[in-house]
């Protein structure tokens, strides 16, 4: 049994002290949040203690923590916990500064604790399924990959001022699924992306409209397909063309539910969010992490993964500027 820390009770960190109290090698022992009354309601509904992050940190009985806190609190939290030597969970990104993640992750590193990275998309059955596919060989090489990911609707100006901009906050997913499943590092980024669902993400100087173009040393390409708003639900789709054909993974419908008539025929919406969408996604990530500590075996994404997702989010920032493609050196 698995003692944890959960640092951060929010929307995402609700999710998981679920999935903690749902896990037969979990307990969730202590809650830390900023905001007492959801830290106190949290500890009483999953049988745990709200302490302070020295306390957390301090108990020899505490193998992992949980960070699932606000962005600017990853980087800090991450080395407080690597001091003590515990097995840390964090959330994207590790920081905004790439500075500031290389020199988290040095500290990590020295530290020698293991530090998993939630892109919880590799999780997802029917993404992971595509990857085995890729992997067995059997559809040849890939040589081209489409993702679309649009949210429902934009999120508040509150929280646009302090995510880092889409390509740091929303696309960083998308990154880390096109390196994940071109099983090679992009060199080079193209992005070209405009403000056109809200005029308050217009204000705050973000896109929420973008083209993103990854290109390979072998010539393979990722196009990544990215807006804050469609109007018919959350849709996430990829689709790999490879040598021996193609492989798509398409939404997931709200129900399986078809309505044939003589005016035609029609299927239900995609799930409303993220936190439906990806509900089994959560867990098994969790179940990975878990597993790792046990095992020894880090079959995750790691802070290097986070580093590198960072440094494409950067570089789409960097060509949506100049209006230039940007060389990347991710190896």
């Amino acid at each position: 049994m698995l003692n944890l820390a959960l640092f951060g009770a929010g929307r995402i960190g609700q999710i998981h002290a679920k999935n903690i109290s749902l896990h037969q090698d979990c307990c969730l022992k202590y809650v830390i949040d900023m905001n007492d009354v959801v830290a106190q309601q949290t500890a009483e509904k999953y049988g745990a203690q709200v302490v302070s992050v020295d306390q957390a940190l301090a108990d020899p009985l505490i193998d992992a923590v949980l960070i699932c806190s606000i962005t600017e609190t990853h980087a800090d939290l991450i080395e407080l916990a690597a001091k003590a030597g515990k097995a840390i969970f964090c959330e994207k990104p590790v920081d905004l500064s790439i500075e500031r993640v290389e020199a988290c992750l040095a500290l990590v590193k020295k530290a020698n604790v293991p530090l998993m990275m939630a892109f919880n998309r590799r999780f997802d059955p029917n993404f992971a399924h595509l990857k085995k596919v890729l992997d067995s060989g059997e559809m040849g090489a890939v040589e081209m990959l489409t993702i679309s990911s649009r949210d429902p609707e934009a999120p508040p100006a509150s929280y646009i001022k302090s995510s880092g901009g889409m390509f740091r906050d929303m696309s960083i997913h998308d990154f880390d699924v096109a390196r994940w499943l071109l099983g090679e590092e992009p060199v080079s980024v193209y992005a070209t992306a405009s403000a056109m669902t809200s005029p308050h993400v217009k204000e705050a100087g973000d896109v929420d409209t973008a083209i993103i173009t990854l290109t390979c040393k072998s010539g393979k390409m990722a196009v990544i397909t990215n807006s804050r708003r469609a109007s018919y639900g959350y849709d996430q789709r990829v689709e790999v063309h490879a040598s021996g054909g193609m492989l798509t993974v398409n939404n997931i419908p709200e129900s399986t539910l078809s309505i044939a008539t003589k005016s035609g025929m029609a299927s239900q919406k995609p799930m409303a969010f993220f936190l439906e969408r990806y509900a089994e996604a959560y867990r098994n990530e969790l179940d990975a992490f878990v597993s790792g500590l046990q095992s020894g075996v880090e079959n995750y994404p790691i802070g290097e993964d986070g580093r590198r997702a960072l440094l494409i989010a950067n570089a789409a920032l960097k060509s949506l500027e100049t209006g230039n493609a940007q060389a990347l050196a991710l190896d």
